[in-house]
C-alpha cells in the first residue's frame, strides 16, 4: 500500500482570480499538499466585489471585505501557509460595463501583475505554479486574465505549471448539473472544461480532504448556498480536481500515491474550523506580513 509522499521542502504557488475559485478549483490539491508538507502560497487578484451577497452585510461592511473575510476563512481549512492580494477590482462577465474600470483585472497589463506574482514565487522559493488554462476554465474574462499572468509569471520565473480545468464529460456522467461552473458557464453564456482525452492529471482526495474542500467552499456563504452542496452527493461532483501539465512530472503528479480505498468515493465527514476562531485580517500594501500559527496574509 502506497503512503503519502513527504513534501516537505517544496513550496506550490496557486494564482486565483476570485475568492472561492481557490476551493472550488483546487481545495482537494491545496489541501493534499499541506497534508504532504509542502508549503502553499495563495495568490487571489481581486475581491470579486460584483458577485452579489446571498446575506445580509453588517454594518459598514462591503462585498469586498465579506469576500476576503470568507477567503482567509477558506484558506485556513486548506491549509495554505500564506495569502497574498494583488487587490484589482472584479471585472464582471463577459460583455459588462464593468470590465472597463480602471482598476478591473481583465484590463491591467499582465506583464505588470505578473511581475509582482513572480517577486512572491521567487521569495518563496516557489518551484511550481497553479493557475487557471488558456481557456480560463470557463472563459470569465478574469480567469482569462489570470492565464496570462500565470504563464507570464511561469516565463520569468522558470517554475513549472499546472493549469487548472474541468472534465466536462465526467461531470455530465457523474454530476449533471450539480457542479458550481454549470452555473457559472450558463451565467456567463459560454462552455467550460476540457474533454476526458485531453487532462493531464486527475488530484483525488481521501474522505477527511473532500471534507475540507466541502468546508472551504461553504465558508464563501455570501456567494455559495449551502443547500446546493448536499454532503451525500458533494464528492460526485468535486472529489477530482484536474489539470494540463506539459513536460516531466512534477510536484502534483507525486499527490498520485494514495492507494484507491483512501479515496473518497461517498458522503464526507463535516470540517470546520473550531469553534471562536477568528478572521484574519487583511494587511495594507506595503505591510509585512502577518504570522499566524495557520496562515500569514500580506498585499503586494
Amino acid at each position: 500500500m502506497r503512503s503519502t509522499p513527504d513534501l516537505r521542502g517544496h513550496t506550490v504557488l496557486a494564482l486565483h482570480a476570485h475568492p472561492d475559485d481557490e476551493a472550488i478549483f483546487t481545495g482537494l490539491t491545496l489541501r493534499r499538499l499541506a497534508d504532504a508538507g509542502a508549503r502553499t502560497v495563495l495568490v487571489v487578484a481581486t475581491a470579486g466585489e460584483l458577485g452579489e451577497s446571498r446575506l445580509p452585510l453588517r454594518r459598514g461592511e462591503t462585498i469586498a471585505r465579506r469576500r476576503i473575510t470568507e477567503l482567509e476563512r477558506s484558506a485556513a481549512l486548506l491549509g495554505v501557509s500564506r495569502l497574498v492580494l494583488l487587490g484589482r477590482r472584479d471585472s464582471g462577465l463577459p460583455g459588462w460595463a464593468s470590465g472597463a474600470h480602471p482598476r478591473a483585472l481583465a484590463g491591467a497589463d499582465p506583464r505588470r501583475l505578473a511581475r509582482r506574482v513572480a517577486r512572491v514565487a521567487e521569495a518563496e522559493g516557489a518551484e511550481t505554479l497553479i493557475y487557471d488554462d488558456e481557456h480560463g476554465i470557463y472563459g470569465h474574462p478574469d480567469h482569462l486574465s489570470a492565464h496570462r499572468i500565470g504563464d507570464a509569471a511561469a516565463a520569468l520565473t522558470g517554475a513549472g505549471t499546472y493549469q487548472i480545468t474541468v472534465d466536462r464529460e465526467h461531470l455530465h456522467v457523474s454530476a449533471p448539473d450539480r457542479h458550481l461552473i454549470h452555473g457559472a458557464a450558463e451565467a456567463a453564456g459560454v462552455h467550460f472544461g476540457r474533454t476526458s482525452s485531453e487532462i493531464t492529471l486527475a488530484v483525488r482526495g481521501n474522505t477527511e480532504q473532500v471534507a475540507s474542500k466541502h468546508a472551504a467552499i461553504t465558508a464563501h456563504a455570501s456567494q455559495v448556498d449551502p443547500r446546493h452542496l448536499p454532503v451525500d452527493e458533494f464528492a460526485g461532483a468535486y472529489g477530482i480536481e484536474w489539470y494540463r501539465h506539459d513536460g516531466p512530472p512534477g510536484v502534483l503528479h507525486l499527490l498520485d500515491t494514495a492507494p484507491p480505498s483512501t479515496l473518497a468515493s461517498a458522503t464526507p465527514a463535516l470540517a470546520t474550523l473550531a469553534p471562536g476562531t477568528p478572521a484574519l485580517a487583511t494587511l495594507a500594501p506595503g505591510t509585512p506580513d502577518l504570522a499566524t500559527p495557520a496562515l500569514s496574509i500580506s498585499a503586494v
